[in-house]
């Protein structure tokens, strides 16, 4: 075996990993951006289940004939709320394909990575070129991105399997909740990261 062998076997399982990871960046994104006017019909929905809940219907002339209205518009209420929860588990459900599906491409390269890892040498590793960053810094950006798409799925499966129709005050609040999720930063890693790697992906 060559002595650059080890070295080029590990900068082509990179070559594979980032466009795979761009691609589940933007499925990524598209969920989340579909999960935004549903954390938001879930709050107003909360909204409107409190101030239902604040009226004595039996106090109200026009509704006093219809005893069970209260009740039956909040099942409908907790109907409509369960179907808006549906669609957020789908999308869910994305987010967690996509962290998998990360998580199984950067594995792949450190698989990669320490089988070779006696023979590369330090200097092979930490050596940018004019065209490509660093193997340390392109795997230290991976593992970066790794953590996050595991911490923020954690986070939002969390968020939304805390949610009790008993606790409405939450529910109103959940949109505030949700976008205090760190996301923008990593949007802007990952543009900066695949910025970085242009070059090295074309050689």
């Amino acid at each position: 075996m060559t002595a650059d062998r080890p070295l080029l076997a590990v900068r082509e399982a990179l070559r594979r990993c980032f466009p795979a990871v761009e691609e589940q960046q933007g499925l990524w994104q598209g969920a989340l951006r579909d999960c935004q006017p549903l954390v938001a019909a879930l709050s107003n929905l909360a909204e409107q289940m409190q101030a239902s809940q604040s009226v004595r219907f039996e106090d109200v002339p026009a509704l006093r004939a219809f005893p069970d209205l209260q009740e039956r518009l909040r099942r409908k209420q907790l109907e409509a709320g369960d179907a808006v929860l549906d669609k957020l588990g789908e999308r869910l459900a994305t987010l967690l394909k996509v962290r998998d599906t990360v998580s199984s491409q950067v594995e792949r390269v450190f698989q990669v990575y320490e089988q070779h890892a006696d023979t590369l040498g330090l200097d092979a590793v930490l050596q940018p070129s004019a065209a490509s960053p660093s193997v340390a810094d392109m795997l230290e950006w991976l593992q970066d991105m790794d953590r996050h798409y595991r911490n923020s799925y954690l986070k939002r499966k969390d968020l939304l399997s805390s949610i009790q129709w008993g606790d409405l005050a939450s529910i109103q609040a959940l949109p505030q909740a949700w976008d205090r999720i760190p996301e923008a930063e990593h949007q802007e890693f990952v543009q900066d990261t695949l910025l970085n790697v242009s070059f090295f992906l074309e050689e």
